[in-house]
């Protein structure tokens, strides 16, 4: 085990990008600024059902709502589901009957937004309604928790960024990554006493086989009018990796696309990437991911220092390092008090019930920081040559 304390974490504000509008047709089912009037009937059953707990209303009710944040959601005795809007009245309908018998499905999410009586809008949707939902549940007087990716773009992002602060009363948070969560302290601790001196070499590999199949039909991250500009783990990596490294200031991207025509759709989102990446600190990082790797191991990230080195095994959630000098890599023991867990509903509605006093995160300066280096991955693709990222 690596002693000492841990250091601060200086953050870093958020700049904009150059925007690549070739890549990303603005292809947005919904607006802020549509679909505002809701049904008189449905307002007054939720607003009936009033009892001083905190009143969510879900929109997107699939299976990260159900399998990640509803067991958590349900812990609470006081706040109650009273509203679902997901892709079809039908499946809302589903929802309610298997999960939330009191709970009102709505045939549109603009009418479940636009229903006085709920504190708090919780999306679950792909990443094509974030934008939408969020500006238009913040203009309704909501606290907002949106699932990652933050957005389909850098714009939207800074959408959302300004639309969060012009109601700062209203809690916002985005859905971390699960990834890395266990060591997530003990990492920050260990770079931050230099055990493995300065960090000049970052290596990140994530790679699945999922998008082997040619005759499967495309996923939904693999259509640019669903996930945006998100490709592969891409933001998920680049969130984490700038929670541990600082940000990244410049990026160069290639790509590849094995199976361009999956059942009559023309996929133009990369089934592999590779990015290369200099941080802030100093270092620079070979980052890869793919969706066309057979039989690939765990993800995992290297950081190697002037006195040792660093890794992370995702999959197993395990630690090691060594420092110059050592025979092999030891595994790094994580005490409990520093050992991460899941307590992203708990830190929402803390922060809710809090009235403003606790901000939890990642909050939406927090996903501009990982989107603006998303947005450069595309425009680096997309011009082939590096793309500078000012901070």
């Amino acid at each position: 085990m690596v002693g000492g304390t841990l250091g601060a974490i200086k953050p870093v504000a958020p700049t904009a990008l150059e925007l690549n509008a070739k890549l990303l047709p603005a292809v947005k089912l919904s607006s802020p600024k549509t679909n505002r009037v809701c049904s008189s009937d449905h307002r007054t059953e939720v607003m009936h059902k009033n009892n001083h707990k905190l009143r969510i209303g879900i929109v997107g009710a699939g299976n990260i709502v159900r399998t990640r944040h509803l067991p958590a959601l349900k812990k609470n005795s006081d706040l109650e589901i009273v509203a679902v809007s997901s892709s079809t009245y039908e499946s809302s309908e589903k929802f309610c009957r298997e999960y939330s018998l009191s709970a009102l499905p709505m045939r549109d999410w603009a009418e479940l937004v636009a229903t006085p009586d709920i504190d708090i809008v919780w999306i679950g949707t792909t990443p094509y309604m974030h934008s939408a939902v969020t500006i238009s549940a913040l203009e309704a007087g909501k606290h907002v928790f949106c699932q990652a990716r933050m957005s389909m773009d850098l714009a939207e992002a800074e959408e959302m960024l300004a639309a969060s602060k012009r109601y700062p009363e209203l809690v916002t948070m985005l859905c971390p990554p699960p990834f890395g969560l266990r060591g997530d302290l003990m990492v920050k601790k260990v770079l931050a006493e230099n055990y493995i001196g300065q960090a000049h070499h970052v290596r990140l590999q994530s790679f699945h086989g999922n998008y082997l199949d040619p005759h499967a039909p495309a996923h939904w991250r693999q259509k640019i009018e669903i996930s945006g500009l998100n490709t592969l783990t891409l933001g998920i990596y680049v969130e984490v990796l700038q929670r541990w490294l600082g940000d990244i200031t410049g990026v160069f991207a290639r790509e590849k696309i094995i199976h361009p025509v999956r059942e009559g759709y023309a996929v133009i989102v990369p089934d592999l990437l590779t990015v290369l990446c200099s941080f802030e600190n100093g270092a620079e990082g070979v980052l890869e991911f793919s969706g066309i790797n057979a039989l690939a191991e765990g993800d995992r990230l290297e950081i190697y220092g002037n006195a040792g080195t660093l890794t992370y095994d995702f999959a197993a959630d395990v630690m090691q390092a060594g420092k110059v000098g050592d025979r092999a890599l030891h595994v790094v023991d994580i005490p409990s008090e520093l050992e991460g867990e899941w307590r992203v509903e708990e830190d929402f509605l803390a922060a809710v019930k809090s009235k403003g006093r606790v901000r939890p995160h990642p909050n939406f300066e927090d996903g501009l920081r990982y989107m603006r280096v998303v947005q450069a991955v595309s425009d680096s693709r997309a011009r082939n040559e590096w793309v500078a990222i000012k901070l």
